[in-house]
């Protein structure tokens, strides 16, 4: 059984869960492990990848617009889940892995926070589409992603290298989502305004767009600003100590 590693004494904006929550946490890591991943199969799921019921094609709904060569990019969320899963396996296994810790971080901060976010700034056009109930879920779902986040600083030590990969990916993800596409148009999540074009597109009203590339941005700013901190923080409480 993996140790428990110590917990720092670090600033509250960095560290702000209570000790018996960060350790109830990552005592239960096998069991978060798990759902996170049969989140990230629910999540492909709902971006449009239907093994089930066997009457759906194979790829529907937005995995069916997007061109495959950005597959990547389009199911953050999911994403996300798979890696804090493995991030926190990895740690359990004694293998720990800091880039896979930094995308982990990046991640459950920018899906948590943008999701709930646009779910709110959106939910009359969300809730005509999608059900109370599975609305629900998504915005406490997502949300819990963000706790999960700040389990990662009791096992990583935020190296500069790896929080730059993790910038480099997540930079890169806002780019195609919402400024130059590469192929067809910016591939973020659909939301409630967007329909599709003859083309095959869909399309993108401006101000919906502008609404959620400005969280996407700033929540990816605001990733980069804990992480960096978190770094500083944790090499002078080791100098303090």
């Amino acid at each position: 059984m993996t140790s428990l590693p110590a917990r720092e004494t670090l600033p509250r904006y960095v560290a702000p869960l209570p000790e018996w929550l960060e350790d109830f946490g990552l005592r239960m890591a096998w069991p978060i492990v798990i759902i996170n991943l049969i989140g990230t199969a629910f999540g492909f799921w709902y971006y449009g990848f239907h093994p089930y019921p066997f009457s759906d094609p194979l790829m529907t709904w937005q995995f069916s617009v997007e061109p495959v060569s950005m597959w990547l990019f389009v199911p953050d969320s999911p994403m996300a889940t798979l890696f804090i899963a493995i991030s926190l396996a990895l740690w359990k296994l004694g293998r720990n892995n800091e880039w896979m810790n930094m995308l982990a971080f990046f991640g459950c901060l920018q899906l948590g926070l943008w999701t709930p976010f646009v779910l709110a700034v959106f939910h009359n056009g969300f809730l005509q589409d999608t059900s109370g109930p599975m609305y629900a879920f998504l915005f406490c779902s997502h949300l819990s992603m963000v706790v999960e986040a700040f389990l990662i600083y009791r096992y990583s030590s935020f190296p500069v290298g790896a929080i730059s990969f993790a910038v480099l990916w997540y930079g890169f993800n806002d780019v195609v989502d919402y400024f130059i596409p590469i192929v067809g148009t910016p591939h973020h999540t659909a939301l409630p305004a967007q329909k599709l074009m003859a083309n095959g597109w869909f399309n993108h009203p401006v101000h919906t767009h502008r609404i959620a590339a400005a969280g996407a941005v700033v929540i990816t700013l605001l990733a980069t600003f804990l992480a960096l901190t978190t770094r500083i923080e944790k090499l002078e409480s080791r100098v303090k100590d």
